[in-house]
């Protein structure tokens, strides 16, 4: 499995936006468009129904090599030993979760300021969720932190920063401007009429702006 260090593009199945459309069929778009990471986001369903939908998505993370991540529930990332949790602001402490699920299991903590990216830090966080950098109806009840917590997080904190919030093609490079690694996204390839090409493009885009960046100027 790739490393948190090494993601550029994490993509969030969220059922609510995807609605009516396969899941399946979109995270397999997603991985041939070269999403880094997976992550099922899935409010509305049951448990049963969640272990169904993780289980399906396994039987293309795990030859493609890439993780499988739960939002929220240590239940359903537990029985089904997805390779990761990804935990909000309410949910249990990082510590609590490590207990449950045994080491080896990535954990992961949405985080909005810079006190709470210090803090999942020292909870023991595997990665940072930094965000939402802009408005988002995906979190309607959040405020945006705009970019500048990417910068002020980058230089205090050392785990993997995950950048989201309003993320899109549009919105992309002033967002790696900042200072981006990896930015997660959900209706920009949920919604697109081509998740495989948007994944793509995201892709694309993201990894021609690390190597410019690191190639050296004459």
């Amino acid at each position: 499995m790739t490393p948190c260090s090494s993601w550029r593009l994490y993509v969030i199945l969220d059922r609510a936006v995807i609605g009516s459309r396969d899941l399946v069929a979109v995270a397999s778009a997603a991985i041939r468009g070269g999403a880094d990471v997976l992550q099922l986001r899935d409010k509305g369903s049951s448990r049963a129904q969640l272990i169904e939908e993780g289980q399906r998505l396994l039987t293309l993370t795990r030859p493609a090599g890439i993780p499988l991540i739960i939002n929220d529930r240590v239940d359903v990332a537990l029985e089904i030993r997805a390779e990761g949790l990804h935990l909000g602001q309410e949910d249990l402490p990082v510590q609590d979760a490590r207990k449950i699920l045994g080491e080896g299991r990535l954990i992961g903590k949405s985080t909005h300021s810079l006190e709470q990216a210090m803090a999942a830090h020292a909870e023991g966080a595997d990665y940072l969720g930094v965000g939402p950098i802009f408005t988002t109806p995906t979190k309607p009840s959040y405020q945006a932190v705009g970019v500048a917590l990417i910068q002020a997080v980058s230089a205090r904190v050392t785990l993997p920063s995950v950048c989201i919030g309003g993320i899109d093609q549009r919105t992309l490079g002033e967002v790696l401007q900042a200072g981006a690694t990896c930015v997660a996204v959900v209706r920009a390839v949920c919604s697109a009429d081509d998740p495989e090409s948007a994944t793509r493009t995201l892709k694309q885009t993201i990894v021609q702006f690390a190597h410019t960046a690191s190639s050296p100027r004459l």
